[in-house]
């Protein structure tokens, strides 16, 4: 089991936001989140959501902290990632 986390870096709506994803499978991923009280609404497709005041509570949790770069390269390895042509529908 691996879920990683990214540095929070995307600024949204007052806070920042960084994205915890599962390298093994998107059941894994939805097991971490629901165990750690993420909404089901802060997910998007291949990744959660996750704001920066829960960052370190979310390693405490397991998440493992990787670059952003890590996180997406691991993501696309294990054939989760959801492209940007993917989300758009063509």
């Amino acid at each position: 089991m691996t879920i990683l986390i990214d540095q929070p870096s995307w600024p949204a709506h007052g806070t920042v936001w960084g994205h915890v994803v599962s390298d093994e499978s998107l059941s894994e991923l939805h097991a971490f989140a629901a165990a750690a009280g993420l909404p089901g609404r802060s997910f998007d497709r291949d990744h959660y959501d996750v704001p920066q005041d829960r960052y370190a509570e979310l390693v405490a949790a397991g998440a493992l902290p990787v670059t952003y770069r890590q996180l997406v390269t691991r993501l696309v390895g294990s054939g989760l990632r959801i492209t940007a042509r993917e989300r758009r529908g063509r």
